[in-house]
């Protein structure tokens, strides 16, 4: 009987995967910083290998993130949105949302960037559904 991977476990595989894309990072060179094979970086992406607690501490320092943020928007986590946690996931795991991402972090100026999430905001249907969390606009700035 083929195990079934945890939501959490899942979860956590795809903001490493997300922030690891952000940074442009190969799961090659990711594996390497941890001492590991791109194939072990893909069970832990994809959620078939639970991270362990020191090995998520060395993943958060190599990537440049705080553990909270491998946890943000998670299966059971508390939230401002009325996004869930999978839609969100699913569309930062897309080319689009990385892509949206990565080039977001890029602008160095703050007011710059709420100049530009403000746009995103007038842009949707229903701006005040989606304001993100106090960590990720903390994450952000």
């Amino acid at each position: 009987m083929k195990k079934i991977p945890n939501a959490i476990d899942i979860h956590v595989g795809s903001r490493i995967r997300l922030r690891r894309t952000m940074l442009g990072m190969s799961q090659e060179k990711l594996g390497d910083g941890l001492g590991l094979t791109f194939q072990q970086v893909q069970k832990y992406e994809k959620g078939t290998n639970r991270v362990g607690a020191s090995r998520l501490q060395h993943i958060s320092e190599l990537l440049n993130v705080p553990i909270p943020f491998f946890f943000e928007g998670g299966p059971g986590a508390m939230s401002d949105t009325d996004i869930g946690p999978s839609v969100l996931t699913e569309f930062m795991n897309s080319k689009e949302g990385i892509a949206l991402a990565a080039a977001f972090s890029a602008i160095e100026d703050k007011r710059v960037r709420q100049t530009v999430l403000s746009l995103i905001r007038s842009l949707g249907v229903d701006a005040d559904a989606s304001l993100p969390s106090e960590e990720t606009r903390k994450a952000v700035q």
